[in-house]
């Protein structure tokens, strides 16, 4: 499979919000490839657009104008249903905050995804155990996120954004909720495993000395990409 169309690109992405007779333009035309097996940092200050560039390659957001190409496919006119499967079929996401699921111990939250994307329980189960294994957890599968430190519930967080053998993954300040030790140490992980998987990973940081680690760094600032740091 060719790098376009297992990668991710964005041409011309357009977003801006309007509040009574303001306009406020987010991103005024970003391009952007992510080829497959690169870790690339996005950095910029605060309120620059990053969570909501992330949004619209995820899929999770439409743009205003522009379009994203998701496996070599365009995804601005498919339906909600498309871009769903898609999202299923391509995309990991790791947020700041780990949004796992409270009432549900570790292995159940990365077993959960697997399933509504059609895998057998069990098989389900297999992958979730090695997942959590590979990231230090093995003891802590029957967990309630409520029991786990921040930095062990991040990491069941990247497990379960890796449940699906995703193609790519977005992460959104993934370590911008814990202490500096913890950060480094999840975010070790999180690079690991983003490696040794092959992946195309976009991460957003504010954190320099993170985004140094990484393949390359494209910066947001007034509405569109450039070149890093």
């Amino acid at each position: 499979m060719s790098e376009e169309t297992s990668g991710l690109r964005l041409e011309g992405i357009v977003r801006y919000f309007v509040q009574g007779k303001d306009r406020l333009d987010v991103l005024t035309g970003v391009d952007f490839t992510l080829r497959p097996g690169e870790i690339v940092a996005l950095v910029g200050p605060s309120g620059a657009g990053k969570s909501t560039l992330l949004q619209i390659a995820g899929l999770l957001e439409r743009p205003d104008a522009g379009e994203v190409y998701l496996g070599g496919e365009a995804c601005g006119s498919l339906s909600d249903n498309r871009r769903t499967r898609l999202r299923r079929m391509h995309l990991g996401f790791v947020y700041q905050y780990h949004h796992l699921l409270p009432e549900f111990s570790a292995l159940e939250n990365v077993v959960l995804p697997q399933m509504i994307a059609g895998l057998p329980r069990s098989q389900a189960v297999t992958r979730a155990k090695e997942l959590l294994a590979m990231m230090g957890l093995a003891n802590r599968a029957a967990h309630r996120p409520g029991q786990m430190s921040g930095g062990e519930q991040q990491r069941v967080a990247i497990a379960r954004a890796l449940a699906n053998a995703p193609r790519i993954l977005l992460a959104d300040e993934p370590t911008g909720n814990l202490d500096v030790h913890t950060s480094e140490h999840v975010f070790d992980e999180l690079l690991r495993h983003v490696r040794a998987a092959g992946l195309g990973a976009l991460i957003a940081t504010h954190n320099p000395d993170l985004a140094s680690r990484m393949d390359r760094i494209v910066r947001l600032k007034d509405g569109i990409l450039q070149p890093g740091p």
